[in-house]
């Protein structure tokens, strides 16, 4: 089998699917908040199934993606807390404490939570301002009563 995660070591089905279905469910709004006309009246039907939807993707993106890591880190990878990334005894033997694969594995994991916070912020944000258009400044008009279009 060419796609074992035993000849890629950072090859792991489970975690990029998850991640990337994430992903891909939470741009999906985008596109479907373009076709819906803005200020349609929501039904319930509609918003059971968009709190069902969003807490889905919200299950999967602090829930399911980081178990992945956390799984994938701790049984292929085999990054435990006795092995050391950086400790004493180092050719850089200038930082006072130890650093261990474990705290490299954690710290994927809350740069995996920030970057699904700010995607959710992103696509909440985008869908609160999308009904809105952007304010065109007035130009400003000469004495004959046409625009003045270069700034002078």
């Amino acid at each position: 089998m060419i796609f074992a995660s035993t000849h890629i070591p950072f090859f792991n089905v489970a975690l990029i699917f998850s991640f990337l279905l994430t992903i891909g469910l939470t741009l999906l709004v985008i596109p479907v908040a373009k076709r819906r006309p803005i200020g349609t009246p929501t039904s319930w039907g509609e918003a059971m199934f968009g709190a069902t939807y969003v807490f889905a993707v919200l299950f999967m993106a602090y829930g399911v993606v980081p178990h992945q890591w956390l799984t994938h880190a701790d049984n292929e990878l085999a990054w435990r807390s006795d092995k050391i990334l950086h400790g004493p005894g180092d050719l850089f033997d200038r930082l006072p404490f130890t650093i261990t694969y474990v705290v490299v594995r954690d710290l994927i994991v809350v740069g995996i939570y920030v970057v699904f916070l700010g995607l959710m912020m992103f696509v909440f944000s985008w869908w609160q301002k999308r009904g809105t258009k952007k304010a065109v400044p007035e130009l400003t008009t000469s004495t004959f009563g046409r625009p003045l279009v270069r700034k002078g």
